[in-house]
Order: C-alpha cells, then structure tokens, then sequence
C-alpha cells in the first residue's frame, strides 16, 4: 500500500535532511519512537505510519506554535502519534525508554553543550535501540562566511569579525559527532555527510531567502550591535552573491546504537 505520509518534495531544507535520517533509521512495526525538535512533523508523519498502530511515536518540539500546527494537520489520522511541546535537553525523568531515538535538524540546537545534551538523550533509549540526529556540520556555507569575513576585514569591522569567529568554531562537524558517541560507548557507529546545494537569487530574494534567514543569515546580522551598519553591509554582501555561489550545505547524519549490556 502507497504511503500517505511521504516526505513534503515541496520542502527544499527539511526533507533532504530526513531523507539521510531514514536512509539510517532502522524502523520496524510496533516500535516506540522519541522524535525531538520535531517542528512541522518531518518525518514524524511518515515514521508513525512506518511502526503503525501498535507503535509508539512521541514529537517533542520546545516551540508551542510548531506543535499546534503539526496537531491540526494530524487531526484524526495516527492517534499513536503524539506531538507535545517540550526541550529536548531537559527531557522530563519519568518519560519512559524508546526502541529509536531520532531528530531531523536537531543537533545544532543541542548547544551550547551539545556533549551533555547527547548523553541525556541515550539515557531515555533503550539497551539495544537506535539513535539517528542530522544535523548542517562544519563546512556548511563555508563560502559565504569566508565572503563576510573578507568583507569585515576589508572595513575594519574587528568586533564583528570576532563575534563571526566564534560563531564559526562552535558549529558541530562530523568529527564531533563521531567522537561523543563513542566516548558515550555506543556501537555500530555511523556519521555521513551528503553535500546539498541551495539555490538562491541576488538582492531581496537573498537576504529573505526563508532558509538561509532562519538560522543563518540571522547570525551575521547578531554579529553586529547597529543593526542599520548590519543593514548596510547586508545589502551590498546581496548585491554580490557570485563571491559566495553556489552555497553547499554539509547534510550529516549521525547513527549508533546503545549495547544490550546497558
């Protein structure tokens, strides 16, 4: 039977990142699943339908507004879905252990100690379960930071440049990823990235591009205490997209398992 919850083809960020979540997640009917940051419900919907009605899916988002909008697309459909509003780094003791553990986009949220975070989140997964994170890792829009770092050395915007710096050497890489799971003695380890080309054009279409505004672009601009000088270098940086095109994000998908042992 066809699915009736497929990944959105409409949604240019979200999906390709959960394409590589599924591509990893070992999924099997009547399994419980812990989804976190589990925003508009991708791919909550489609994993729900993968374990079935004898499972158990529970989306946590810590944003009340995500979880009012994926409840109303639900409706009626997978009532062993169940989207709650809640931080995953502060995930409530009494919450009972899951066969898979997953979060699309997640781990870059884990700050500021993504190590702590990752570690509390095996503690709800039980011996022998999955956790699968994906994440955008080190590497990511590399273009476009090494354009605005030129440009800010360029007008002797030193601050800036060094709050830009920090941002840059706290961003997670696979290599990270890699070595907390195994310090956290997991096994059948697995980290991959998938590079992923975003498209966008110059001026507007650039500055208030609805995925690189959310989460990327919004840190330059948090570089920046006047927000007008912000502005400003903002447009001219869209003005002059061909020093930073094409932009690569750095899919990375993070996979292991917890031994039967603990």
């Amino acid at each position: 039977m066809a699915s009736q919850w497929t990944l959105p083809e409409d949604d240019y960020w979200s999906t390709p990142f959960a394409e590589a979540l599924l591509h990893h997640l070992d999924l099997f009917p009547g399994a419980s699943v812990l989804d976190v940051a589990a925003g508009s419900g991708i791919p909550a919907f489609h994993i729900a339908e993968q374990v079935g009605p004898k499972g158990q899916v529970l989306a946590v988002d810590i944003h009340h507004h995500q979880v009012l909008r994926s409840r109303s697309v639900q409706g009626r459909h997978l009532p062993w879905l169940t989207f709650e509003v809640g931080d995953m780094r502060q995930l409530p003791p009494d919450l009972p252990r899951f066969d898979r553990i997953t979060g699309n986009l997640s781990f870059m949220f884990f700050r500021p100690n993504r190590y702590e975070a990752l570690k509390n989140l095996v503690l709800f997964l039980k011996p022998g379960g999955q956790i699968v994170l994906t994440f955008p890792s080190r590497g990511t829009f590399d273009s476009l930071w090494k354009q605005v770092d030129t440009r800010m050395t360029d007008l002797g915007y030193e601050n800036e440049r060094r709050l830009l710096k920090e941002y840059l050497e706290e961003r997670p890489s696979a290599d990270h990823a890699r070595r907390w799971l195994e310090e956290l003695g997991m096994e059948r380890i697995d980290v991959t990235e998938w590079p992923l080309e975003i498209a966008t054009g110059p001026g507007r279409e650039f500055l208030e591009h609805g995925l690189l505004r959310g989460g990327f672009l919004d840190d330059i601009y948090e570089c920046f205490k006047d927000q007008q000088l912000a502005e400003n270098f903002m447009t001219d940086l869209s003005n002059n997209i061909e020093s930073f095109t094409p932009l690569h994000a750095q899919r990375c998908a993070m996979s292991a398992w917890k031994p039967q042992t603990s």
